[in-house]
């Protein structure tokens, strides 16, 4: 979705005096979509909020700044906006419609929570912020 954001979070990783983790989205045919469209839905993952694009970086916090980077903006797009794209998620649309729509909804409304907690977190002072890692 976001070559920066990969480059970023790669020179981030190696550079990292410890152990580091990369975390990163995926299409694959299991998903049930043509994947000659995986890039537009890896953007349509992040649009969503369903994948923020995030970087943690603890040495941040040596030089009084928050170790959390929000790098993608606020969801642009609803959540079923990517989910109806793959086969994995829609199925349940066309055997219980009812499920589907009430499981959609808690989703979305779980998206919006997480985007507004690491939104908050990301913007947190730096002497506020602790070495703990973000869960």
């Amino acid at each position: 979705m976001n070559d920066m954001h990969t480059v970023r979070a790669f020179q981030e990783a190696e550079a990292y005096d410890g152990c580091s983790l990369i975390i990163a989205y995926s299409h694959c045919i299991a998903h049930g979509y043509d994947l000659k469209h995986g890039l537009d839905q890896q953007k349509a993952a992040v649009q969503s909020g369903h994948w923020p694009l995030m970087r943690y970086n603890p040495d941040l916090v040596k030089q009084g700044k928050n170790p959390l980077t929000l790098d993608s903006k606020a969801p642009s797009i609803t959540l079923d906006k990517f989910e109806n794209n793959e086969t994995r998620f829609s199925m349940l649309t066309h055997s219980d419609p009812e499920a589907a729509k009430r499981l959609l909804a808690m989703a979305q409304d779980e998206v919006n929570a997480r985007w507004r907690l690491y939104e908050h977190w990301a913007a947190m002072p730096g002497s506020g912020a602790t070495q703990e890692k973000v869960q």
